[in-house]
């Protein structure tokens, strides 16, 4: 067994105004960093786009038409402040999308024992009829989905330890108790949910706020206290992971102090949980991370774990 990672050069022609922080230079900065020899391990792959059916998981067919009317065909169109859509952005969209079902299909598949999916745009910040925060779609929430119904799944584990909470994947997620999804975010911050109190339709959404300035042990301590022994007592028979790396002391966006070692952590004890009730089954989807350096060296923290643990 390996672990696989999955992309496509068709994530890079999502182009962001200048001096937008979700630029393409991100995942050119994440596909340097895991070119180097320590990586020649990795099995690489490209799945096919996403049949545009794969969004209705998820999506209303009006949204998903709203998101391919609003592409252009030249420049950059506004889909909201933060939100912009070029050219090649629906073909971005599905390519990622492709990227992140490939994954899945591999790892149930028990071709990898587990898979890291470098893609573009992010999603998880996308609701059910609204695109927010750099994300047109839900990238890991329609995965869980697809677990779910096409693969039979009964319990799934959504974790994401973004810096900003993932209103898109509590919205699209709430009402669905085959999925337990537990989140850390900084608060106040940025889309402003990710209360404790939000707790999901059927008590399967665990948020962990965290204040600004808090660190490593803090985050650590957050996630032994109140997310790993609900988990644990969950007994997923996958953990779908949205990896955001803007959690990091170097991110411009936000305030939290983590440092790859964090990172390394967390990996490790996402591994432990699918080792005990997945059988290793692990896919994690790239989400933010805006300061290169940070992001490269984070996402190489975190897939080296993988390979640790799927080797």
């Amino acid at each position: 067994m390996s672990t696989a990672l999955f992309t496509h050069s068709a994530c890079l022609e999502h182009v962001t105004p200048d001096g937008h922080p979700e630029r393409v230079a991100r995942l050119q900065a994440v596909t340097e960093a895991l070119s180097d020899p320590g990586f020649d391990a990795l099995e690489r792959r490209e799945a096919p786009p996403a049949y545009p059916a794969e969004l209705l998981r998820c999506h209303p067919k009006g949204y998903v038409d709203q998101i391919r009317a609003a592409i252009p065909d030249e420049g950059s169109r506004a889909l909201d402040a933060d939100t912009h859509v070029s050219p090649g952005s629906w073909d971005a969209a599905l390519a990622g999308l492709g990227q992140v079902l490939g994954a899945l299909d591999a790892v149930m598949a028990g071709e990898a024992a587990n898979a890291f999916a470098a893609v573009r745009p992010p999603g998880h910040h996308a609701e059910t009829a609204k695109p927010m925060g750099f994300c047109l779609f839900g990238n890991v929430a329609i995965a869980a989905k697809r677990a779910l119904d096409h693969h039979g799944l009964s319990r799934v584990a959504v974790v994401d330890f973004d810096v900003h909470h993932g209103n898109g994947t509590q919205d699209l997620l709430w009402d669905e108790a085959r999925v337990l999804f537990a989140s850390s975010q900084q608060m106040p911050l940025w889309p402003g949910t990710g209360a404790m109190k939000e707790r999901g339709a059927h008590d399967n959404v665990i948020n962990m706020p965290l204040p600004p300035g808090a660190d490593g042990a803090r985050f650590r301590a957050m996630w032994e206290e109140h997310a790993f022994p609900r988990l644990a007592g969950f007994a997923p028979e996958l953990v779908l992971i949205s990896a955001g790396f803007d959690a990091h002391i170097a991110d411009p966006l936000a305030q939290l102090a983590l440092e790859e070692e964090d990172f390394t952590w967390i990996t490790q004890r996402l591994c432990d949980l699918a080792e005990a009730h997945a059988g290793r089954r692990v896919v994690s989807v790239m989400e933010g991370g805006y300061d290169l350096e940070a992001l490269a060296s984070s996402v190489a923290a975190h897939v080296r774990v993988l390979m640790e643990r799927g080797a």
